[in-house]
């Protein structure tokens, strides 16, 4: 039960967009188009993943035991920008189209606040090795459904007749408004 829990509060109560607000960056910036929002969310649960085992097995492996855990920011950073330019190595090879896609914005995943709040965030919560994985696949499918949500919305209001002072940037910031409201009706669930 406390796995679900753990699911069901980074996905819908504690979005880490939507509730938290971190990750803003790329939820504005690549949110034009669904493909382009389903490949960063692929990438960030991937780069979440694998940097919240790294985050663990090195704050209690490494940074603790050596009494140095005031470089826990400076090495989880490190770590990450390791995966994501591995990331982008393999997307470039992979799939150019969707490297293309990303452009500026994967190199982007390394200073992405959601990624290192994350793993921060299960350092600080106390978790195991097995419930740091579960959150923060969690936290990072709360990520893509946020982040494609918004796309799916941005394409339709595209092919609206909206005022000219709406359409772009300002219909874009309402609507991401409007969904983090509908996110937090979500708070009472856990």
């Amino acid at each position: 039960m406390e796995y679900f829990i753990i699911i069901i509060g980074s996905i819908f109560v504690n979005n880490i967009v939507l509730a938290q607000f971190l990750g803003i960056c790329p939820f504005l910036g690549v949110s034009s188009k669904v493909g382009t929002s389903v490949g960063m969310g692929a990438a960030v649960t991937f780069v979440m993943a694998i940097a919240s085992i790294a985050a663990y097995l090195l704050q209690y492996y490494v940074l603790i035991p050596l009494g140095i855990g005031f470089m826990q920011t400076i090495v989880f950073i490190l770590v990450i920008a390791a995966l994501v330019q591995m990331v982008e190595i393999i997307l470039k090879k992979v799939s150019p189209p969707l490297y293309q896609a990303l452009g500026v914005f994967l190199p982007l995943i390394t200073t992405n606040c959601a990624v290192l709040g994350v793993a921060i965030l299960l350092v600080q919560k106390e978790f195991n090795l097995l419930e740091s994985v579960v959150f923060s696949v969690s936290t990072a499918i709360g990520f893509t459904l946020a982040i494609v949500l918004f796309a799916g919305l941005r394409e339709k209001l595209e092919l609206e007749d909206l005022p000219k002072a709406m359409r772009g940037v300002p219909v874009a910031l309402v609507t991401a408004g409007i969904l983090a409201m509908a996110f937090m009706g979500f708070s009472g669930l856990v």
